[in-house]
């Protein structure tokens, strides 16, 4: 049997850990990857919608969403996945493959990668069974209280079995309710960096007739983001400019430099949006 676990959203967190949450750091970057989990994903079966909201939240949080992989329901393939990426970013979160099903093995496959064995949870198994159900369901059931060893848990609101923590990796159910109520009990668990902000504007030109100003620009802001996204609408090209940074001083410059380089290029800047 597992030890006594204790929720990753509640004061049975490590002194580290709560010090850890408190802080914010100004200046470091935190960064995270999204692995989500699945061949239904893969197949087109599923449309993923987990991780535009994974990557909205933790951005209002400060820590950045650097990298996003899809990946299939094959053991290999997620350890090797997980162990390539773990030390790479401050934390990964993974969506997908803690169900009760022969194709949910997330958990054992998270066992594996940290070389630890995969045991029941006690307070996974007390919830699991607080359900009634016949003894062959029930046991197909409580292959979702199968968790590595030493994992922490992390608390799922809706009533449904809790997703775990094995260090800096966050294992999280598929469906997507499920997965907002785990990711919203995080929220005063991690490590915070600065916020990235945005602003933005269009040039009622195509892309290529700004491409080296916005070259140019790039160059002389390397702390800022500069997107270009071109469109066709209401019968004319365009461009969507977004910039990004943690700066609100230097994005206003940029804006005021790429503002410039629409209008040096004959076109009046339009839809200008202030820091936000």
């Amino acid at each position: 049997m597992a030890r006594k676990l204790h929720l990753a959203s509640t004061a049975g967190q490590s002194g580290s850990m709560q010090r850890m949450s408190e802080n914010t750091s100004e200046s470091r970057r935190v960064t995270a990857c999204v692995l989500i989990i699945g061949n239904e994903i893969l197949s087109g079966r599923t449309q993923d919608t987990n991780l535009n909201h994974i990557a909205s939240t933790l951005g209002t949080w400060g820590i950045q969403v650097r990298e996003a992989r899809t990946i299939p329901d094959i053991a290999e393939t997620i350890i090797s996945t997980l162990n390539e990426v773990r030390g790479k970013f401050d934390y990964i979160f993974t969506t997908g493959g803690i169900g009760p099903t022969h194709d949910d093995i997330t958990a054992e496959c998270i066992a594996a990668a940290f070389g630890v064995a995969l045991v029941e949870s006690p307070e996974i198994a007390e919830r699991i069974r607080a359900r009634p159900a016949p003894d062959d369901i029930m046991a197909s059931r409580l292959r979702m209280a199968r968790i590595p060893e030493g994992a922490t848990l992390v608390e799922n609101t809706t009533g449904g079995p809790q997703g775990f923590r094995m260090e800096n990796v966050f294992v999280m159910a598929g469906i997507p309710m499920v997965m907002q109520a785990m990711l919203e009990s995080l929220e005063n668990v991690l490590e915070r960096g600065p916020v990235i902000r945005s602003c933005s504007v269009t040039a009622p030109v195509g892309e290529s007739q700004i491409a080296d100003q916005l070259g140019a620009i790039q160059n002389r802001f390397p702390d800022v983001d500069i997107g270009s996204y071109p469109f066709f609408r209401k019968d004319r090209y365009g461009t969507s400019l977004v910039l990004r940074g943690t700066d609100a001083n230097r994005l206003l410059e940029a804006l005021e430099e790429v503002k410039d380089a629409i209008s040096s290029a004959g076109a009046e800047p339009e839809e200008i949006t202030g820091i936000v």
